[in-house]
């Protein structure tokens, strides 16, 4: 049924969105680097890789550079139109062709690269490979904001792989343990509201179960504490 929605949704909002997303490929190609597209090999489900698609939105040599791939506020490898279509989002929507490939679902666990993926414990590592990856979802929806999470860290890399990387994974491991039709659509429903209303925390109203965050990151992430 999820990959039902996933054909329909995706296929709707190809069709909705095209009218956005011609001109911006347009445009793309126009300015920076004149590459529209950023495909870059992430892990999927079963643990293969696949070409995940991004609007380019830094320098194509941006993951041998700098923080590799980390990206953190004010990165300087980001292009000119890069800043726009990463605050709102926009690059992510490509891959609604993914979706209708099958490599993705609408709602999952965002996909890693391999070395962000590495740096997650074994037992999310085991979970997140047992699903397809998300467009949205539980980590994408509460790191919603995760370059600015990361701007200012002495060393963002480590505190990524020190404190980002175990809870995101904790909270992907509850997806997997929760999914289903209703939690879908929960999640498709809430990912919407914080699009429009960027500071709002109500994830942690809607989804009462997940696990709470390390005392490093629950303001980060506006967790209002024990409900």
């Amino acid at each position: 049924m999820q990959r039902l929605f996933d054909i329909v949704l995706s296929g709707l909002a190809l069709l909705v969105l095209s009218p956005l997303l011609l001109p911006i490929a347009l445009l793309l190609r126009l300015t920076g680097e004149g590459e529209v597209f950023f495909l870059q090999n992430r892990v999927g489900k079963g643990g293969r890789t696949f070409k995940l698609y991004k609007f380019a939105t830094m320098l194509k040599n941006s993951p041998n550079l700098g923080t590799g791939t980390i990206t953190t506020k004010n990165d300087p490898r980001i292009l000119p139109m890069g800043h726009f279509l990463r605050k709102t989002k926009i690059n992510e929507l490509p891959q609604l062709l993914n979706i209708l490939n099958g490599d993705m679902s609408i709602i999952g666990p965002r996909p890693q690269t391999q070395r962000c993926f590495d740096v997650f414990p074994t037992a999310s590592q085991n979970a997140i490979s047992r699903v397809r990856p998300g467009l949205s979802g539980i980590g994408s929806i509460i790191f919603r904001d995760e370059e600015n999470l990361l701007h200012g860290q002495a060393d963002s890399v480590q505190f990524y792989d020190n404190i980002i990387a175990p809870y995101k994974g904790a909270l992907e491991e509850w997806y997997v343990t929760n999914q289903g039709l209703g939690t879908y659509l929960l999640c498709i429903g809430v990912t919407a509201w914080v699009v429009l209303f960027s500071q709002s925390n109500v994830v942690w109203r809607v989804f009462g179960s997940l696990p709470q965050p390390p005392g490093e990151l629950a303001a980060l992430v506006q967790w209002p504490g024990d409900r």
